[in-house]
């Protein structure tokens, strides 16, 4: 708490380095104006509660985010995974999440939650 009252101070250090892991667990960085993330996360909620940081209450300033990917690295492979996560989610969301779900056949929700063991194997090749 001592590092994170440093930070928010006027007089303070201009950056505060952390993992996101810690950068995502109830602080309050409202003298943030930029959230970096250099090594980005399997589950895209994790990115979000991290960069959910800098806007608290008590947030003046505009805060940009920017992610890391560099071609060819396994970020890059997780930014595609997030990406897709992201995609069907909002595909399940669209009209409310009740809604969607409970308008689902059985077949409907075998489909969304099953492995295509096709789509699988391409991958591998």
């Amino acid at each position: 708490q001592k590092l994170v009252d440093q930070f928010q101070d006027e007089a303070g250090p201009p950056f505060f380095v952390l993992s996101i892991k810690a950068g995502g667990t109830g602080l309050n960085l409202t003298q943030a104006s930029h959230v970096i993330h250099f090594d980005r996360w399997w589950n895209p909620a994790v990115e979000n509660q991290a960069t959910d940081r800098a806007f608290r209450i008590g947030q003046k300033k505009n805060v940009l985010v920017h992610k890391f990917v560099c071609r060819g690295t396994v970020e890059e492979k997780i930014d595609a995974m997030i990406e897709e996560k992201k995609a069907l989610a909002d595909d399940i969301l669209k009209g409310g999440a009740e809604m969607r779900l409970t308008e689902m056949n059985n077949d409907e929700i075998i489909q969304l939650v099953s492995l295509d063991i096709n789509k699988a194997k391409t991958d591998q090749e």
